[in-house]
């Protein structure tokens, strides 16, 4: 895990929230403040009810140190993560520990005030069922399958969600619920997971989500690379394809027409074979039906071509393949066959290819992360030191 310093009182909490430090001594040498004025700090944040004290850390030659932790009333994080027909609900706290966890189905079709009020309500609900319903919540972290305007949190020219397009979904859930709202898209929110909870050596990271749509977060030089939102929207890189297929961006035959869960399902629909989720894509597979089995091997030669000049260009330290699609054996070994075969051999000589090792709760912990990252946590930080 990268560390840097940072002296102010959230500073001190990010870091004892993501395990960087445990003691006095550990924030005086990764802050940069004197010993005494982290003494001073850490008094005020135990007063104000964001840290606590309790047994004996690890001594590194004399006395044994008191173990810093967040106290239960520092706060939570609520996270949802939505897809096309279902989201991952959660409540963490500080340090991204989950405490509760469950699933909702719904239709993001049906649009975006419906779809974020019945979020809310169940955010709310699950934070009351875990036990946690008197904490305050800091910070709501919003997944979306869209591209997403790091700027104003708004969706921008989504596919299949009708109604979303322009929507302020930041300020529309900040006005509802009365809490800070970080809106990320969902292969964005992917990436920082899989980097903090299983790559957090590596600095230059491809993660691939393979799902009802194509989305791809990139972590360069340590950090998430948003642009200016559109970073990694491989879904509408041009392929070469014997048949014309209408993508709903408006152009002919984008990666996500050809290769995407929504695409495979619906030339198995044409089959006469009707799957609902990318699992049951998933499923066909193991269960040896050659219709789904060529579909994704034709599907993961596509997805490689676009790879290839991708990890020719950013030449990452790992490229990781998630989403509901990934666990189809076919379709990764395509991808990394073709990969291995068309790349530049400098590109691929120490290039790791695996799936997911964060797995469903990878956008979960991805939006703990950037929740904790937050300019808005050193507010009420602030804030909390200030009314003590």
């Amino acid at each position: 895990m990268r560390i840097t310093r940072d002296d102010r009182p959230a500073g001190l909490i990010r870091l004892v929230a993501t395990g960087q430090a445990e003691s006095r001594a550990e924030l005086a040498r990764l802050s940069g403040l004197a010993p005494s004025s982290v003494s001073l700090r850490v008094e005020q944040l135990i007063e104000a009810g964001l840290f606590a004290e309790e047994g004996a850390g690890a001594s590194r030659g004399g006395r044994r140190p008191r173990r810093l932790r967040l106290s239960r009333e520092a706060g939570v994080f609520l996270v949802a993560d939505l897809g096309a027909h279902h989201a991952r609900l959660a409540v963490v706290d500080l340090a991204g520990t989950q405490l509760a966890l469950s699933e909702l189905a719904y239709d993001i079709a049906v649009g975006p005030e419906a779809t974020l009020k019945s979020v809310i309500d169940h955010l709310r609900a699950l934070a009351r069922d875990a036990g946690v319903g008197d904490v305050q919540a800091r910070g709501i972290g919003l997944g979306l399958p869209g591209p997403v305007d790091p700027a104003t949190g708004q969706v921008v020219s989504p596919s299949r969600m009708p109604g979303w397009n322009d929507f302020p979904v930041r300020d529309y859930v900040t006005e509802q619920s009365g809490i800070p709202t970080l809106v990320e898209n969902d292969a964005n929110l992917m990436a920082v997971g899989e980097h903090r909870d299983a790559w957090p050596g590596l600095d230059n990271l491809m993660v691939i989500k393979l799902g009802t749509g194509i989305g791809c977060g990139i972590i360069a030089d340590g950090r998430l690379h948003r642009g200016r939102g559109a970073a990694g929207d491989i879904s509408h890189v041009r392929i070469l394809s014997e048949a014309t297929v209408a993508c709903s961006c408006g152009h002919p035959d984008c990666l996500e027409a050809h290769a995407s869960g929504a695409a495979l399902a619906a030339a198995l629909a044409a089959e006469g074979i009707a799957v609902d989720r990318p699992s049951q894509i998933v499923e066909l597979v193991a269960d040896g039906v050659p219709q789904a089995t060529a579909l994704v091997r034709t599907a993961g030669r596509l997805i490689g071509d676009v790879l290839t000049a991708l990890v020719n260009f950013f030449n990452p330290d790992a490229l990781v393949i998630g989403g509901g699609l990934s666990t189809a054996e076919p379709l990764v070994s395509t991808i990394r066959g073709v990969i291995y075969e068309r790349c530049l051999p400098l590109a691929t000589r120490n290039l790791e290819i695996s799936t997911s090792r964060a797995g469903r709760d990878a956008s979960i912990l991805g939006a703990g992360q950037l929740l904790l990252d937050h300019p808005l946590l050193d507010e009420w930080i602030v804030s909390a030191l200030e009314t003590r």
